[in-house]
């Protein structure tokens, strides 16, 4: 027996965050980074919560791929300030970070029921609706998945205003992001209709929309529609789960501090030609691998078809190419200029044992040995 529920309630669309005025609770712990903490969209924030006669204090020491160091802080600032919510306010490192903040917090002091609002300012992670979080261990170069219904956000608010600043490299970034949380919930052997669907609408929007945003920040009907992609796509996989997509990309950003909706867009294609088992032998087989039919079927969800299933998928890692190019996004680790090949080399062995370990791995469509994955990274130097 299988099941799906959606335990976060969603508000979108305009004034959305005028939602914050009329929440349940009266005692807030607004927990965000330094940047969103010091400028004007903080004040998108505050304003509904003052007119609501909420009292807040804010929490601003989240850092990108959150430390344990960090989470620490902060669940020795909740147990001191004892809120009766949590508003995360950030991209996915703020909205990961309150959730293990709050779920380390009530497992040392359980004080009461604590609500967890997230609010995203990026329109990539689906965080604001997953039972995932991502915390590190810089010192072992080492990113722990953590995976709880616990963790999963009460209410999530979706506002196109809080995203329009957002520059145009991170939204390549996360809006690759969303298509691979998509891409992968697709191809999940824990795939199931009602994931499949909410992921197959991601897709789609990110064909149409994904582009438009990146050229133009101030369109707000893109950026909306991102947003949306964005939690569809975060339903869809806490559903369906990953694969070794992101197994791999966890290991480039903990290890090389590759922002992580990058990473995800660089080893995309290779990831779709190891599913699918493209080579040079393809057209001659009777039988493809069974995440053939189902990249085609992506294909053409995006308008891309050909005359066989095999070269419909190789049509889809041509369109993850020609976004990458299109969106300056580097198709190799070499290109970015930040990592030297000797460092690259030498860390590919652990990160394979890694990736390997890496919860995200066991749902991917192809059974991966370490040798695959050791290759992968080769080719993506």
């Amino acid at each position: 027996m299988k099941s799906f529920d959606i335990k976060t309630k969603i508000f979108f669309g305009d004034q959305a965050l005028d939602r914050l005025a009329e929440i349940p609770y009266n005692r807030v712990l607004i927990v965000t980074d330094p940047f969103v903490a010091k400028g004007s969209m903080i004040d998108l924030v505050t304003e509904p919560l003052k007119r609501g006669n909420k009292e807040f204090e804010i929490f601003k020491d989240v850092v990108p791929d959150p430390p344990i160091e960090k989470i620490s802080e902060g669940v020795r600032k909740m147990l001191e300030y004892k809120p009766d919510a949590i508003v995360a306010v950030g991209g996915g490192s703020a909205i990961d970070s309150s959730k293990s903040i709050r779920e380390f917090a009530l497992r040392v002091e359980q004080y009461a029921e604590v609500g967890l609002i997230a609010i995203p300012t990026t329109s990539g992670t689906g965080s604001e609706v997953t039972s995932f979080a991502v915390v590190s261990e810089p010192a072992a170069q080492m990113k722990y998945p953590l995976v709880s219904r616990s963790l999963t956000p009460d209410e999530a608010i979706l506002d196109a205003e809080l995203v329009k600043s957002v520059p145009p490299s991170i939204t390549a970034d996360t809006g690759m992001d969303v298509f691979t949380h998509a891409l992968e919930a697709c191809v999940s052997i824990n795939r199931n209709d009602f994931s499949t669907a909410l992921a197959e609408k991601a897709i789609e929007i990110c064909g149409v929309f994904l582009l438009r945003a990146y050229l133009d920040g101030n369109d707000t009907h893109a950026r909306q529609k991102m947003h949306s992609a964005s939690c569809l796509a975060g339903l869809a996989f806490n559903s369906a789960s990953l694969g070794l997509n992101h197994g791999m990309a966890h290991q480039l950003g903990a290890t090389f501090h590759i922002p992580h909706g990058r990473a995800n867009a660089m080893l995309l294609p290779h990831i779709i030609e190891f599913n699918s088992d493209i080579n040079k032998h393809s057209k001659s087989r009777t039988e493809y691998l069974p995440a053939v039919k189902r990249y085609a079927t992506v294909a053409q969800i995006l308008g891309l078809s050909s005359y066989n299933e095999i070269m419909t998928v190789r049509s889809l890692v041509n369109w993850v190419q020609f976004m990458l190019k299109e969106m300056d996004i580097p198709l190799s680790v070499s290109q970015m200029g930040t990592v030297t090949e000797e460092e690259y080399f030498g860390a590919i062995d652990r990160m394979a044992d890694a990736a390997m370990a890496d919860g995200c791995t066991e749902t991917n469509p192809r059974v991966p040995r370490k040798k695959d994955v050791i290759e992968i990274y080769k080719k993506l130097w």
